[in-house]
């Protein structure tokens, strides 16, 4: 019976199906560089499914029976995609499935953050309100302000979407290339990155981390920005310099952030962004809920079997590892 490395965040319905035609072993949170029971599984392993897995040279020289690894996420930063194509070993994702959830998530922690929704949630539950409420801990509108989207791929325009038609908020974008389609649904603005920071009441950034990318937003994005502006980062932590968004809050050079995540993670309880007020934190939580995280899991089910039986995976990443690539497309 082929061996299958199941790791991190499979549906366990989905974990039981695999193991009924498989030799699963299922590992959770730990060291995969040291933890002895899982090497030894690598040493056997035909698959790997699952969830951030870091798949570099190092664990491709442990695994040399390794066919496929089918990823429980649409990015694959952990990957190592160029060295897998050369061992012929198929890379997979699950893309199409966590926009419109991601989209709504960003619309909650954007609208709590504007609204002061968990603050005064704990000022609730503190025994703070008395009276009625101080116009000191007023929010603000978000109806017919201005969102401004850097990286307008699929769920950047899942964002759009619902801030224009719900919410009546007008849209800038910046983007690598116009999204014409976008525009005229929409009406969204396409402009520089510059002339969104000095004209948007919410800056949302939803690009993918690249080297390109890499602390897009510092303190010269910052700066730029309105001080009634609200932050959100719903992308990568490390597209932002968390320093100087902290300082940038402290300071009052913007009026707030919403995030979903960070340039470490789990955040280090001590971190300043989990002592300010005018935050709202949440733990990379973009896709989670069950019957999104439950597609996933199907979806990389089907990509492994695919590639564990010699059929070309629906969602496969290097169509070159895959023998006779360019009769099968």
């Amino acid at each position: 019976m082929e061996k299958v490395i199941a790791y991190n965040r499979l549906d366990s319905t989905v974990l039981e199906k695999l193991s009924a035609i498989y030799d699963v072993e299922y590992f959770e949170n730990i060291d995969p560089k040291n933890n002895t029971v899982f090497l030894n599984s690598l040493k056997q392993a035909e698959g790997i499914i699952g969830l951030d897995l870091p798949v570099d040279k190092d664990l491709l020289d442990k695994a040399p029976s390794l066919k496929i690894v089918s990823n429980v996420s649409t990015g694959y930063n952990n990957l190592d995609i160029g060295e897998m194509t050369k061992r012929n070993i198929l890379a997979t994702n699950t893309p199409g499935i966590v926009e419109d959830t991601t989209a709504d998530l960003i619309m909650g922690i954007m609208i709590s953050a504007a609204r002061r929704i968990s603050e005064l949630d704990r000022y609730m539950k503190e025994g703070k309100w008395t009276n009625v409420l101080p116009p000191n801990m007023f929010g603000v509108n978000i109806h017919k302000k201005t969102l401004g989207i850097i990286g307008m791929g699929k769920i950047g325009t899942k964002i759009a979407k619902r801030a224009h038609l719900g919410f009546d908020m007008d849209i800038l974008y910046h983007n690598r290339s116009r999204n014409f389609e976008i525009e005229n649904e929409f009406n969204a603005n396409y402009c520089s990155m510059e002339f969104l920071l000095e004209n948007a009441d919410f800056v949302c950034v939803m690009t993918p981390l690249s080297p390109e990318t890499y602390h897009l937003i510092g303190e010269k994005e910052f700066k730029l920005m309105k001080e009634t502006c609200i932050f959100i980062n719903g992308s990568r932590g490390h597209v932002v310099d968390e320093e100087a968004l902290i300082f940038a809050l402290e300071n009052k050079e913007i009026y707030g952030a919403a995030l979903d995540v960070f340039q470490m993670e789990p955040i280090n309880p001590d971190n300043p962004l989990l002592k300010l007020d005018n935050v709202v934190t949440t733990p990379h939580i973009g896709s989670s809920t069950y019957e999104t995280e439950l597609e996933m899991s199907k979806t990389a089910y089907s990509n492994l079997i695919s590639g564990l039986t010699g059929e070309r995976p629906a969602n496969l990443i290097n169509p070159e590892a895959f023998p006779n690539w360019n009769s099968a497309k």
